[in-house]
């Protein structure tokens, strides 16, 4: 499918997202394992969440859904043998966390995904799942991962790559295992599995960059609303951006603050930031965003905020070239190993349009003050790339085409209609 994007003289309006992916995958997981029935509003529409429910289904947990409202009534942690391969399709961080689960179990399973997940690295996670006492085989290093299920014992370990879908594996795992699981986090990543593990009833401590559990522990459904996904608004914020005038309102968004940093970037390059309501549900923040376009100013992102926005970085690399001083990346090398090069395929996009960027091993640095020109996208067959560049062609001049732009439904199936109801 090809979507063309004509260009916007402002954006105005208000935005709903469902569900934040992050929380919704692991609401998802943690809910096929809990005794009894969850219930969840306003789950992720998305494909990958949807990869998630089907393989917990897979194995026992029974799912109901009816639109965003969906139903897991959990196995109680005894999970059965799947009858064919777990599917994870284009997910990453179902393949990732979901794994930590299954090398615990006393049975085998064999994970698969889509072409694209296919060349993704697992390394990360079978090096600890390994020294935990798992048996995994791999295609050197990438899915499929057949997964031959054994007791594990907790371990200490530090990933030498910040990702919360590691950490996210390794304490999963724990869940299952002897003794203590710890991680050290080299820099904080997203919370999400701490909170929503406390939110089923289990016991999590966190001390600085450690996060520990002991293994054995029961988990108790819930019932909870799903707060709108943060990534899916960052497209809305960097619209904002383009034009001074503009403004969008945001309901019901997730504000973790270990997601919230594109938040505190995007007020500092220029988008006014402005929170009307915020509350607190199973130590998630939700609150209402509005959002206001000045004069970008652009910057440099690099450290520990590269990782933090690591979803974000194509978005904001986007419409840098609108931008008064331009953009530098830095430090952000785990955006080509995504569902696609995304550094490659940005620096593609953008001159596609006329800009000037350069590329760099890590990153890419895209000046400021640039007109650019509608073209022909290419989405790379990533959900991000195409969003990212839709966005980018409301200040183009001329009409651009995103092709393969079916992609947005592995995070946010209603992304063009969204967009379409606030362009002016």
């Amino acid at each position: 499918m090809d979507v063309k994007v004509r260009a916007a003289k402002n954006v105005r309006g208000s935005v709903r997202t469902a569900g934040d992916k992050s929380v919704s995958h692991r609401y998802g997981m943690l809910a096929g394992l809990a005794e009894g029935t969850s219930e969840f509003e306003n789950f992720s529409s998305s494909a990958d969440c949807a990869s998630t429910l089907a393989c917990m289904a897979a194995m026992g947990a029974r799912v109901e859904r009816e639109g965003n409202r969906v139903l897991v009534t959990g196995t109680g942690g005894q999970l059965q043998k799947p009858a064919q391969p777990l599917d994870c399709g284009n997910s990453g961080s179902t393949m990732r966390m979901l794994g930590g689960v299954v090398a615990a179990q006393s049975f085998d399973s064999v994970m698969i995904g889509d072409a694209s997940l296919s060349r993704r690295p697992m390394r990360r996670v079978i090096e600890p799942l390994s020294l935990m006492g798992a048996h995994i085989d791999s295609h050197d290093g990438c899915a499929p991962l057949t997964i031959h299920g054994a007791h594990l014992k907790g371990i200490t370990y530090q990933p030498p790559v910040a990702s919360a879908q590691v950490k996210s594996c390794v304490l999963l795992a724990g869940l299952f295992a002897e003794g203590e699981t710890t991680v050290i986090e080299p820099v904080r990543t997203r919370d999400h599995t701490e909170l929503a593990l406390r939110a089923f009833g289990g016991q999590v401590e966190s001390t600085g960059e450690r996060i520990s559990l002991r293994g054995g522990q029961k988990l108790k459904a819930i019932k909870a609303y799903v707060p709108g996904d943060l990534s899916s608004v960052t497209f809305f914020l960097c619209a904002t951006a383009l034009f001074s005038g503009s403004n969008i309102l945001v309901d019901g968004v997730l504000l973790n603050p270990t997601r919230s940093v594109v938040l505190d970037v995007m007020a500092s390059m220029g988008v006014g930031v402005n929170f009307l309501k915020v509350e607190e549900q199973f130590g998630e923040l939700i609150g209402t965003l509005q959002a206001e376009g000045g004069i970008f100013q652009g910057g440099v992102i690099a450290g520990a905020q590269s990782a933090a926005l690591i979803d974000e970085l194509p978005a904001i690399a986007s419409i840098a070239p609108y931008s008064v001083k331009g953009l530098e990346i830095r430090d952000a090398a785990e955006l080509r190993v995504k569902e696609c090069d995304r550094i490659s395929a940005c620096v593609q996009n953008l001159r596609a349009m006329g800009a000037e960027v350069e590329e760099r091993p890590d990153g890419m640095v895209i000046p400021g003050n640039q007109k650019l020109h509608g073209a022909v996208i290419e989405s790379f067959d990533d959900h991000r790339i195409a969003m990212a560049f839709a966005v980018s062609a409301l200040r183009a001049e001329g009409d651009s085409t995103i092709r393969h732009a079916e992609a947005v439904a592995v995070s946010f199936p209603e992304f063009f209609e969204a967009l379409a109801k606030v362009v002016e």
